[in-house]
């Protein structure tokens, strides 16, 4: 195989690939591990502080209902929220934080 080596060795070098995250309508290079981090969080998830790219921070959303003294409300069997006594003045209702 007269001119293998040769062609071989001719043969222009691959470019290495890119990989790009859309973060925040802007397309942005990262390394490989960067690029299927973003795409495990969700590129929408993603937002770009200082020039690094970071989770954006969630909102917590999440009310959690409490017992507060109302003028009428429940009164409970041995201050147990599954057994409930009488409806009467002076007790207690369930209010959102």
């Amino acid at each position: 195989m007269p001119g293998f080596f040769e062609t071989l060795n001719n043969l222009p070098l691959q470019e290495k690939k890119k990989f790009f995250l859309n973060v925040e309508g802007k397309q942005l290079e990262v390394s490989l591990e960067k690029k299927i981090w973003g795409q495990h969080i969700g590129e929408k998830n993603l937002t770009v502080v200082d020039g690094k790219i970071v989770n954006k921070p969630k909102v917590n959303t999440t009310r959690w209902k409490t017992l507060q003294k109302a003028d009428k409300g429940i009164y409970f069997v041995s201050d147990d929220i599954h057994w409930p006594e009488k409806v009467d003045k002076g007790g207690v209702t369930w209010q959102v934080k």
